[in-house]
């Protein structure tokens, strides 16, 4: 047993740990949880615990059920909202089979494999998510559209704030498990927040996001309200999405930096963000997941419609962000495109995938958007070149279902039950008959 493994085992008696809760991820990007006394600990890092994987979302058939969660020991951490008295831990596991070896369906082994390809080029992978969520009063109810928790805008700062007192409980409860917070403020939609992760390793912010959602739901049902990572829950109101800083390290060295270069931006960064256009439409059921990502995509303003980068230029689906002079450590890029209701272990790994695709092939990066692209004529637009992302979750699951660099990067068997998945979702979708079409129809026809 290592250092790491003594240090929890320590912890559990110092800490009066009397639950640990070992966390793993399915295919969806749900959270699932089981719970163990502190007694099966050291079993569990040598063995793993059984579980029946056929019962998770896209992880076994019923005849290769039997699968092992085992924790990693590096990501224990006491739970803050379980209140006085006996402490509650977590850690986050890694899935294997019954002989020891990973499990092909674990989205935390897909994005560690993605890293590992990176790695053997000499390149670490980060990234920086900016989290957007809606808070409500209370939990929606099926049929009633949801009631924000205030009516203020973006940066807003208002006297006595729901939204501030939230932000600040969550904020510390997130630090007291370690996870550093760079910013937050009110966002453009009533009731809309925006909290920023600070930037770290890819692994360790997927484990964070999962982690994040969970606090901020917590703190939520503590106050009262309600809080929703949806992309898009009002016709009329920004959607939310999870606009996310990447950049790739030579050892200490920022490889997307070049003095001198234009924006400071070196052939690396060029390549990487070509990779990340060429594979756009191919990756966005991934990074975009849900039927409801689409109304966000298509809806304007933050959120990006077409495959085009520049540089400050919010419109476009990659934004170089300025260069903050005698700051190379800081040179990135930002993805736009991305929304906090993805799986984020399979969103960073098609992303690092495309990236490194571009790098490797040497991809030209097209020129850049200067304009507002939601300003101009689709005229204008097709004289640039511009392509659109996939406008509805049925297009972008067409053009997922021929990608050689998605089958690669998922593996086959997540590759293959995600499409089935995202498949039968949209059939659901297809079939059901909306309050738009009542409300225009009902009237007249």
């Amino acid at each position: 047993m290592g250092k790491q493994e003594d240090f929890v085992l320590r912890a559990l008696e110092e800490r009066d740990v009397r639950f640990i809760r070992l966390w793993f991820t399915d295919v969806l990007g749900y959270l699932k949880s089981v719970a163990i006394a502190p007694a099966e600990l050291e079993g569990a890092f040598s063995e793993g615990i059984g579980f029946d994987g056929s019962a998770i979302e896209g992880f076994a058939r019923v005849t290769e059920a039997d699968m092992l969660a085992r924790p990693d020991p590096s990501t224990f951490q006491i739970l803050p909202w379980r209140g006085e008295g006996p402490s509650t831990a977590r850690m986050f596991c890694d899935i294997a089979m019954p002989d020891g070896s990973p499990s092909y369906a674990d989205p935390r082994f897909v994005l560690k494999r993605t890293l590992q390809k990176a790695a053997e080029k000499g390149f670490t992978f980060y990234t920086h998510p900016e989290v957007e969520f809606y808070l409500f009063k209370g939990q929606p109810k099926s049929g009633e559209v949801p009631v924000p928790v205030d009516q203020s805008g973006y940066f807003d700062h208002t006297a006595q704030s729901m939204g501030s007192d939230f932000r600040r409980e969550a904020i510390t409860m997130l630090e007291s498990m370690g996870i550093s917070v760079e910013f937050s403020h009110h966002e453009g939609g009533p009731g809309q927040q925006e909290i920023d992760l600070r930037y770290a390793d890819a692994l360790s912010t997927a484990d964070n996001i999962m982690t994040f959602r969970t606090v901020v739901r917590e703190v939520a049902l503590s106050q009262g309200v309600w809080a929703s990572f949806m992309p898009k829950p009002f016709t009329e109101h920004p959607g939310s999405g999870m606009h996310t800083h990447v950049s790739l390290f030579e050892g200490d060295t920022n490889a997307f930096f070049e003095a001198g270069a234009e924006y400071q931006l070196s052939k690396t960064g060029r390549h990487f963000i070509a990779g990340i256009l060429t594979h756009a439409a191919e990756i966005t059921s991934v990074t975009n997941q849900w039927v409801n990502s689409y109304k966000r995509l298509i809806s304007g303003g933050e959120a990006p419609s077409y495959v085009c980068w520049g540089h400050n230029n919010r419109s476009a689906m990659v934004r170089v962000p300025m260069y903050k002079p005698n700051k190379g450590q800081s040179t990135r890029i930002e993805l736009r495109t991305i929304d906090a209701a993805c799986n984020p272990y399979l969103a960073f790994a098609v992303i690092l995938a495309a990236g490194m695709k571009g790098l490797e092939e040497e991809y030209e990066l097209p020129r850049e958007a200067e304009d507002n692209v939601w300003s101009l004529t689709e005229g204008e637009r097709k004289a640039m070149g511009l392509t659109t992302l996939p406008k509805s979750l049925y297009d972008a699951i067409t053009i997922a279902e021929n990608s050689e660099l998605l089958a690669e990067t998922l593996g086959e068997h997540v590759y293959e039950f995600f499409l089935r998945n995202k498949r039968q979702e949209w059939e659901e979708y297809r079939g059901q008959v909306s309050a738009f079409e009542r409300d225009r129809m009902l009237p007249v026809l």
